[in-house]
This record gives C-alpha cells, sequence and structure tokens, in this order.
C-alpha cells in the first residue's frame, strides 16, 4: 500500500497522518505538494486536517482549485481511495467529490474535545467492518464542522447507506443532545456511492497510539482498508 498526504498551505495534520501512516500502521508514505500534478502512483490519497489557506473564503474552497486536485479527481474517478479529515473534508464537499457543506458550527465556536462515534453504515468497509456496537472515542477540532445537506440529498445518503459516523454519547445513543456542533442527522462522516471517497470532520490519526491512551482512531484507519488489496 502507497500513500500520498496532501500538503496544502496551511495544512497542519499532515505530519501527524504520514507518522501513523508510515511509523503505526508500516506504509510507504509520499508527502504531495498542492501544486503537484503527480500522485506518484498513491493508492490512497490524504486530504490532512488544518486551515488551508487560512480558511479564507470557505475552509477548503481554494484548495479545491489546486492542480493536485484535478489528480485526485481522476484517482476517485478510476477507484482510488481518498480520505478526507476535517479540512480535508471540507475540500471533498468543496471540489464536489461528497455531496453537502461543512457550515459554521451552530455555537458559532471552534470545538477541540474529544467526541464519541458509532459507526452508521453496514454497507462500506470503514464503518461495516467495525462492531456497531461499539462506541469510538475521537478528538475533534473544528469551527466549521456541521455537515449540511438539503432533504433530498440527506434522503439519498441515508438510502444508499452513505452514513458512515454519527455522533453520539458514550453509550452510542444518537439524539440532539450528542450533535456537538448541529451537523445534519447527528453526521460525523460520509462516503461516495461509491465507497471510495471518505470524508469525516473527527481526527482518526489524533487517536492511533496506546502512547496517546487512545487507538480508536487506529480502529477507523484499518478497517477503511480492510477490503483494500496492500501492494
Amino acid at each position: 500500500m502507497k500513500v500520498g498526504v496532501v500538503i496544502f498551505p496551511g495544512s497542519n495534520c499532515d505530519e501527524d497522518m504520514v507518522h501513523v501512516m508510515s511509523n503505526v500502521m508500516g506504509f510507504d508514505v509520499e508527502r504531495l505538494w498542492h501544486k503537484s500534478a503527480d500522485l506518484k502512483g498513491v493508492d490512497l490519497v490524504v486530504l490532512p486536517g488544518g486551515f488551508s489557506y487560512g480558511d479564507y473564503l470557505r475552509s477548503g474552497a481554494i484548495s479545491g482549485l489546486s492542480p493536485i486536485m484535478d489528480q485526485v479527481r481522476e484517482h476517485a474517478k478510476k477507484g482510488g481511495l481518498v480520505l478526507g479529515i476535517c479540512n480535508g473534508f471540507q475540500v471533498l464537499t468543496e471540489s464536489r467529490l461528497l455531496p453537502g457543506a461543512l457550515l459554521h458550527n451552530d455555537n458559532q465556536r471552534f470545538i477541540c474535545k474529544n467526541t464519541f462515534l458509532k459507526p452508521a453504515s453496514t454497507t462500506y468497509s470503514i464503518s461495516s467492518a467495525l462492531d456497531a456496537d461499539e462506541v469510538l472515542r475521537i478528538p475533534v477540532a473544528h469551527a466549521e464542522g456541521r455537515y449540511f445537506i438539503d432533504a433530498k440529498g440527506l434522503e439519498d445518503l441515508q438510502a444508499n447507506d452513505q452514513i458512515l459516523f454519527r455522533y453520539s454519547d458514550e453509550n452510542g445513543d444518537v439524539n440532539a443532545d450528542t450533535n456537538l456542533n448541529g451537523s445534519i442527522d447527528n453526521i460525523a462522516g460520509i462516503c461516495n456511492k461509491a465507497g471510495n471517497v471518505i470524508g469525516m470532520m473527527p481526527h482518526p490519526e489524533r487517536a492511533a497510539e496506546q502512547v496517546l491512551g487512545n487507538t480508536d482512531g487506529l480502529k477507523i484507519l484499518q478497517a477503511m482498508l480492510s477490503s483494500v488489496t496492500v501492494k
């Protein structure tokens, strides 16, 4: 498995992801500069968290126009795996690789804390490979993480089982009280219909080592790759 981590001006979780993918999971990792037109033969493209271009205009909007995103679109079109985390999720929606949008949190505040996730999809490996009854504790750090989509779009996500994770409490209860940012249907992560483009606001790479006291994020990353043939 060869992993490419895209670096935009303002990315701040790129090295975290490089570390987890290389030193923890043992994959060959390439750092991909946003102005490059070469994905260097990677199997998985990761768009990391951060504040690309200072979140000017809209979070992820300018990065969505970066030269490398043309290659990311082609990679996804061919069935290549793409993962966007936090700011990377915002870039994926701005690039129309995923439906919907990420809006300001309903409390208009930056949220940085551990939260709980409940796997939602039984179709796609990133959540279906996890124990549906296990609640995962994953950090979040965002000001524009409120997922929104229109009624027809939400209906399609639900009908196609594309909702991967929902915000819950430690007991796995999903309701308005466990929705930390106001996301529609408590959505914390989704995928496209093909299942190869994945976006989520929480940061699994920040919970992927025992030294951090939490490996729930590693479970998510391993589940995502469970159906992929390692090269």
